[in-house]
């Protein structure tokens, strides 16, 4: 049909557009962000870009959601201001009439935003936090640039070296200052190399000074040499087997916990499904064109309570995750009550445009009919 057709057709142009740039402005902000990481040593610098590919695609399902919501507003907005929807009202199409084409052309996106929240989300943060910890778990030596000095990833140690081998296992020339149990500690030597001892992994140094110096004037210099000295490099040799956090966990492990954790981050993974679903009701109920107000003031307020919603879904499930509430509890109360509030505000909307005015006259006090003319029969 010509009704259905010419909106899908308009709908994806504006949902492409939008999508695109919103797509560009969340990767400049994690560009931005990722640089910071790796400035602070958090992020290896030659995986900026695939920790910043993870974290925006990690993101997707919240994009996607806001292209869509933008999308039908803005295209139904045009549609009130070319008076193109006053020509579908007269042709008895009511408002209710488009709740099956915007749904015909957003169930791609939505099944995408429901892909994105319960495989994509979790496989995102996962692979980004094993990256970042595979970084920090390096050896202090590791870490060390020839020719620069750089700290320890405690930050009590600062090293420097002057050459390194390819492998990175061995250095020359290796300069180490640290703060070990009240004493600070110059240590110098003329080559140094990594060793797993156990789980630990050690720096051995070779031909070497040590001077210690209290932090307290207390007493005067230690100095000593050494042929071998051996110093904890930091990191080990194993990963540490570390809790994984709800947000880097697959949905069914998820399914399978019940905690209070695993059931907020669940609910906040199938709330943006369906808070998706409501914003596609939601942007049909608020789009309209006031010209007292301008262009832009129904794109405002569709943003704000796009801001509100997704700021209740992501306090949900912090209240979730602390038992303050029941994850069915909540969902029932917000989703829910989003729901019905979009379906009673189109229902209003649509009765309105398909009420029709009765004859007469309007005057100050409503609504007169017409009163038939008396005749003087004397005339």
């Amino acid at each position: 049909m010509l009704f259905h057709s010419s909106l899908r057709k308009e709908l994806s142009r504006s949902f492409g557009a939008t999508l695109v740039v919103l797509v560009t402005i969340v990767m400049t902000m994690m560009l931005i962000r990722t640089l910071g990481l790796a400035s602070k040593g958090s992020v290896n610098p030659q995986e900026v870009f695939l920790v910043m590919a993870y974290t925006v695609l990690g993101y997707m399902p919240t994009i996607l959601s806001l292209s869509l919501f933008i999308a039908i507003v803005g295209t139904l907005s045009r549609m009130y201001r070319d008076s193109e929807m006053v020509i579908w009202f007269s042709s008895g199409r009511g408002l209710a009439d488009f709740v099956e084409p915007l749904f015909r052309f957003a169930w791609p996106v939505l099944i995408l935003i429901a892909v994105m929240a319960l495989v994509g989300w979790p496989w995102a943060n996962s692979q980004t936090m094993g990256m970042r910890q595979q970084y920090e778990q390096r050896s202090d030596i590791e870490r060390v640039t020839p020719g620069e000095f750089r700290e320890s990833s405690g930050r009590m140690r600062v090293f420097f070296i002057d050459k390194d081998t390819p492998d990175g296992a061995t250095a020359t020339n290796v300069f180490i200052w640290a703060i070990e149990r009240g004493l600070q500690i110059t240590t110098s030597a003329r080559s140094g190399r990594i060793e797993d001892v156990g789980p630990n992994r050690f720096l051995m140094l070779s031909n070497g000074q040590r001077l210690e110096r209290p932090l307290l004037p207390t007493s005067g210099l230690k100095i000593s040499e050494f042929k071998t000295y051996g110093t904890r490099a930091g990191g080990s040799s194993d990963a540490t087997a570390n809790t994984t956090p709800p947000r880097a966990r697959t949905t069914l492990s998820l399914l399978r916990d019940r905690s209070t954790a695993a059931l907020g981050e669940l609910g906040w993974r199938i709330g943006m499904l369906l808070a998706a679903i409501n914003f596609v009701l939601l942007a049909l109920t608020v789009s309209s064109v006031n010209p007292r107000v301008g262009r832009s003031g129904n794109l405002l307020f569709a943003l704000f309570a796009f801001v509100i919603y997704y700021n209740l879904l992501n306090l949900g499930q912090s209240w979730i995750s602390s038992g303050r509430y029941g994850m069915g509890t909540f969902m029932l109360l917000l989703h829910g009550g989003v729901f019905l509030i979009a379906v009673a505000w189109l229902g209003l909307r649509n009765n309105n445009w398909a009420r029709r005015s009765k004859p007469g006259r309007l005057i100050a006090g409503g609504l007169a009919t017409p009163q038939p003319s008396k005749i003087d029969p004397t005339t």
